[in-house]
């Protein structure tokens, strides 16, 4: 009613504003265009594909009487935390599979779980609407020590430390994330804009480290500035649910997983989407995303019980992973590059060496400019090298 009464008493100024917002859409548009020259998977034809592609599951983690819900790697690259639908919290040495501890959370459906830098605290949530650490390098109880930082509204969905164990993020079914003090257990920022519930975030891996994205069920990815609460970019394309979200190693682009069966690709820089991975025949939604390394493979866990790996350059699907019994909730690649851990609501964790992709391929890209420069390491050299043999 009141814009009606605006329109109504100022015509010509209410027509004048549009047009010139017309105009700055289309200019802004022209400019889009001129970085928008090629897709990534264009560029990537020009590389070899890869192939003799061989991962097989070489621990199984079991322990859990639920569904995995939440998994996270420690900066010690050996040890594994992950949630459950069982209400438990388990500590993993995913070199020996032993659980060194279990926590027992108020409620089940724990959904966020997390390990800080430092490696001694673990941070999880999830029906309780509540972020809560726990110290892990004690030989005394965890649950002893606990200590509740966060609070929403609604469900807590996911939580990341930043780079250190004196702050944590997190993202809730409130539609909200925040930025937390740990030592206070006070808000620190907030962040509003998504018009769904917040599924999934990751901190960039820069230097820096001052932005974020969240996805969440509005199907939308947005990238935010931590220092401001502003979003400073939004990203659509996706059909559906927006599942999870991982940065590129350089930290200039996102993978996005959806219950839209599709990965995609978005660019920073570029401020678009620069690749798509779908198969007419993956109809399943998918619920994690992490990036090899080196970032020319993305992993995806799907609904169908599968892990789909795909080269991230040339759009491609290289192999499946069959390595459970029901849907793959929580994947995760090691800080070292040397495994991926997958998680399903088959009740077990699945951890799978990785090393033979460590020197294999090393990459600089530039999506927005269409360049792509690649460096192929000599592979049966590597092989022979981590084998011994002559």
């Amino acid at each position: 009613m009141a814009t009606e009464a605006l329109r109504a008493e100022n015509p010509e100024s209410i027509e004048a504003l549009s047009r010139e917002a017309e105009s700055l859409k289309t200019r802004l548009a022209e400019e889009k265009a001129k970085l928008n020259d090629v897709d990534s998977c264009v560029i990537g034809q020009r590389l070899e594909s890869l192939q003799n592609f061989n991962i097989k599951p070489r621990r199984t983690l079991k322990g859990h009487q639920g569904k995995v819900l939440c998994m996270d790697w420690s900066s010690d690259k050996r040890h594994i935390v992950s949630s459950s639908q069982d209400g438990k919290m388990l500590i993993w040495d995913a070199h020996t599979t032993n659980k060194e501890h279990a926590i027992t959370m108020p409620t089940t459906w724990v959904m966020a779980c997390s390990y800080g830098p430092s490696g001694s605290v673990v941070a999880c949530g999830g029906l309780d609407n509540k972020c809560t650490l726990y110290p892990v390098n004690m030989d005394e109880d965890p649950a002893t020590k606990k200590k509740a930082v966060a609070t929403h509204t609604s469900y807590l969905s996911c939580c990341s430390f930043t780079s250190s164990d004196h702050q944590i993020l997190t993202g809730s079914g409130d539609s909200t994330c925040a930025l937390w003090d740990v030592e206070s257990a006070q808000l620190i920022q907030s962040f509003h804009g998504h018009a769904g519930d917040v599924m999934s975030i990751d901190l960039s891996p820069t230097e820096t480290g001052n932005i974020f994205v969240s996805g969440g069920c509005d199907k939308v990815a947005m990238v935010w500035d931590m220092r401001t609460g502003d979003c400073v970019q939004v990203f659509d394309g996706h059909e559906s649910d927006i599942n999870s979200v991982k940065f590129y190693p350089s930290g200039d682009a996102f993978a996005t997983g959806s219950d839209d069966a599709t990965c995609r690709l978005f660019d920073l820089r570029a401020d678009r989407e620069v690749n798509c991975y779908k198969k007419d025949s993956i109809i399943f939604g998918c619920n994690a995303v992490d990036f090899s390394m080196s970032g020319r493979i993305l992993f995806g866990g799907y609904n169908d019980y599968t892990v789909n790996v795909w080269d991230a350059l040339k759009g491609t699907r290289i192999t499946i992973l069959y390595c459970h019994d029901n849907r793959v909730s929580c994947l995760g690649v090691s800080p070292d590059g040397t495994s991926l851990c997958t998680g399903s609501w088959d009740y077990t964790l699945r951890a799978k060496p990785l090393l033979f992709l460590l020197t294999a391929i090393k990459l600089i890209q530039d999506f927005s400019v269409g360049h792509v420069i690649a460096y192929i390491s000599k592979i049966e050299d590597r092989r022979k090298q981590l084998s011994g043999d002559d």
